[in-house]
């Protein structure tokens, strides 16, 4: 009897509990040590796309998660005094990758992809470190409080700052300050009706979308130096953003200094040579962390995670899958954040003329900034799903 396999996943975020399901439907033993005490997640809403949605069809979870799709009728790109300069509609989006957009709190994709793993899977609470990667003839070793677990398989998803990563590839210089910080809100805001959009102004930005429970989440960013934070993040929003066009100052009103989240972004300039070294993967931000400028952080990880289950015998086909799209990816989003967060007041100009100009004759900006993104599909096809087709490719 072939004796079933063991894979040990380190961190319990998206990427790592995305990954954890699809092997577990693969017939690996699938233990998940996250190092926080419960699984409930610091941070705000995610965007999945329709690429990340087929990805989660694959464990069965897809259509569940776009049932929680909340944007409906128009949306699109602003200045702070609310003129459109390109706009949008959810039906457009749909239509044009195969599927919504769907915005929601990351505790509650936790939660969903929490609820496709046996009892007794995560470990919370549980410091891991790697303690040899293995080899084709050896297990892998993840150290722990209680002691050493050996796997076949170990997934790294232990996030930007990794140290799984910098175990494998201790020559890499890591991630790098991108030049801006964000701040996240997530609130109910009585009598605030809004279209969904994002605002670009001189160095900042700012969103508004509404969430299914009926909240609406909120993001800014601007270029700062690095470090910085003010004693009252609400009162610097205030300062920044409080002259922006509805509902950004009503959003502001609602929110108490403590709802608000501030977070210094960074991100992986240089690629990794591979994702993979000895039994062990890296997933999400671990491998190939970007700026949040397209949205596709979480989704890339959730497409990692289950392109590692169909290539788990093979990680050499899983990095040959993963770090020229990733890579790219990530580039993009690098490009678009120096697009958005330009600072030059004459270039800024220049900017909103042409995206003005350019929605007029096509598809808004929007949609096009996801082309080649939202549109790919996983390797296998859906173990579940109502509107996948089984064969679809």
């Amino acid at each position: 009897m072939t004796a079933t396999k063991r894979a040990v996943v380190i961190g319990g975020g998206i990427g790592g509990l995305t990954a954890a399901a699809a092997l577990h439907l693969r017939g690996l033993r699938v233990t998940v040590l996250e190092r926080a005490p419960s699984l409930r997640p610091i941070g705000a809403a995610i965007s999945l796309s329709a690429n990340a949605l087929r990805a989660l069809d694959v464990i069965g979870l897809g259509d569940e998660i776009r049932d929680l799709a909340a944007w409906q009728g128009d949306g699109g790109l602003r200045t702070p005094g609310g003129r459109w300069l390109s706009r949008s509609n959810a039906e457009a989006a749909a239509a044009r990758f195969g599927g919504p957009l769907v915005l929601l709190h990351r505790a509650t994709l936790i939660d969903h992809l929490a609820a496709r793993l046996p009892g007794g899977a995560v470990r919370t609470a549980a410091d891991a470190l790697l303690a040899d990667p293995g080899d084709r003839d050896r297990p892998a070793r993840v150290r722990t409080p209680e002691g050493e677990l050996e796997a076949d398989l170990v997934v790294a998803a232990d996030g930007i700052h990794s140290g799984v990563r910098a175990t494998l590839f201790p020559d890499h210089p890591g991630p790098v300050y991108s030049g801006f910080t964000t701040w996240r809100v997530v609130k109910p805001v009585p009598g605030a009706d809004f279209a969904s959009h994002e605002t670009w102004g001189r160095g900042r930005i700012w969103g508004t979308h509404p969430l299914k429970d009926g909240r609406v989440y909120a993001y800014a960013a601007a270029v700062t130096p690095a470090g910085g934070h003010a004693a009252d993040e609400r009162a610097e929003l205030l300062h920044r953003y409080g002259d922006w066009h509805h509902p950004v100052p009503a959003v502001l009103a609602a929110a108490r200094p403590e709802d608000v989240l501030r977070h210094d972004v960074h991100h992986i300039a240089e690629p990794l040579p591979a994702y993979h070294r000895g039994r062990v993967a890296l997933v999400g931000d671990a491998a190939h962390a970007m700026p949040p400028t397209l949205g596709q952080g979480g989704n890339q990880a959730i497409e990692d995670a289950v392109v590692l289950a169909h290539y788990h015998d093979d990680l050499s086909a899983y990095t040959a899958a993963r770090l020229p799209r990733t890579t790219a990816v990530a580039r993009q989003a690098v490009k678009v954040a120096r697009l958005n967060l330009m600072t030059n007041r004459a270039g800024v100009v220049v900017r909103d003329a042409a995206l003005a100009a350019l929605s007029k004759a096509g598809p808004a900006l929007f949609l096009r900034s996801f082309d080649g993104i939202a549109d790919w599909r996983p390797p296998q096809p859906p173990y579940a799903s109502r509107q996948t087709q089984v064969g679809e490719r």
